[in-house]
């Protein structure tokens, strides 16, 4: 599975605490291997980022993304506290 990070993302990546990243890091591997895995929590977006799903990164943080059409690419769009979802 290829992921893409969009600009966004990359530029709020950045931001975040060291040892925020150094979780994403072990996330992302996991979310590698299996994107529903049940330590992630991933799960459907509503309202305005319908169609969008999101996983967490320990409690506090999470990352937005999406699957492509063909599911072989998923986008990173964004990343952050709860405030991510707005």
């Amino acid at each position: 599975m290829e992921i893409v990070y969009t600009s966004k993302f990359a530029r709020e990546y950045k931001k975040l605490p060291d040892e925020v990243k150094d979780i994403a890091e072990k996330s992302e591997a996991l979310f590698r291997k299996n994107p529903f895995d049940l330590k992630l929590k991933t799960h459907k977006l509503k309202g305005s980022l319908e169609g969008f799903f999101s996983f967490s990164i320990g409690y506090k943080y999470r990352i937005i993304f999406e699957f492509s059409k063909s599911k072989k690419r998923v986008y990173f769009h964004s990343v952050g506290d709860h405030d991510v979802y707005q």
